[in-house]
């Protein structure tokens, strides 16, 4: 039997169904943590990308994002709306 060359070797990931669903069944080290529970799915090409969803916007505000000095520039105010209570 051939050995392996680590450099070259691919993981792979067995691919199945589960009634009319498709599952994907990923080796340990690429699986997600049990806290995650849905992921985005986008496609590059035939690549299929899957990140996890975030639960709350913590990662976002703690990215430093910052949004340019224009921004929204050009929007005009509308006028107060008068409403009864």
């Amino acid at each position: 039997m051939a050995k392996r060359d680590p450099a070259t070797h691919k993981p792979t990931a067995r691919v199945g169904w589960n009634n009319r669903s498709q599952t994907v069944t990923m080796p340990l080290e690429y699986r997600f943590p049990e806290s995650v529970r849905e992921v985005f799915i986008r496609r590059e090409g035939e690549s299929v990308i899957l990140t996890p969803r975030p639960t709350d916007w913590s990662g976002f505000f703690s990215s430093g994002l910052k949004v340019s000095g224009d921004f929204m520039a050009e929007r005009e105010d509308l006028p107060i709306q008068e409403r009864r209570f």
